[in-house]
C-alpha cells in the first residue's frame, strides 16, 4: 500500500528514507491522477522491500508541492538519498517505466 505523505512527514518518509521513493503528486479532483491510482497501488505492493511508493495530495500539502515546483499533476518524482533522480509527468506513464526507475535506483550505490 502506498504511504500517505504530508508536509509534516515528507522529511522522514522520503528525504530520510534508506530506499528509493516514488512520490505521486496528485489531487482528488484530478481525473488522470485517479486513473493511474490503481497502478500506483499495484506498484507499491510489488516494490515492497525494494522501494517505497507514496502519494501526496497537493491541495492538502502545498509546501512540498511548491518546494518541488509541481505545476501540473499527476507528477511522479523518484527520490534517492533525499534528491530527485527521475521524474515522470502525466498519466501516460507505464507501470514498467516506474518499476524500472525504482529498481535502477535500488541497485545503484
Amino acid at each position: 500500500m502506498a504511504v500517505q505523505l504530508t508536509d509534516a512527514n515528507f522529511q522522514a518518509e522520503v528525504l530520510n528514507s534508506d530506499q528509493p521513493v516514488l512520490v505521486d503528486f496528485w489531487a482528488t479532483w484530478c481525473g488522470p491522477c485517479l486513473a493511474i491510482a490503481p497502478m500506483i497501488e499495484e506498484l507499491a505492493n510489488e516494490m515492497q522491500g525494494t522501494a517505497k511508493v507514496g502519494k501526496l495530495d497537493v491541495d492538502n500539502n502545498p509546501d512540498v508541492a511548491a518546494r518541488y515546483g509541481i505545476r501540473g499533476i499527476p507528477a511522479l518524482l523518484v527520490f534517492k538519498e533525499g534528491q530527485v533522480v527521475d521524474q515522470f509527468l502525466g498519466a501516460g506513464v507505464r507501470k514498467q517505466q516506474l518499476a524500472d526507475a525504482l529498481t535502477r535506483q535500488a541497485t545503484t550505490a
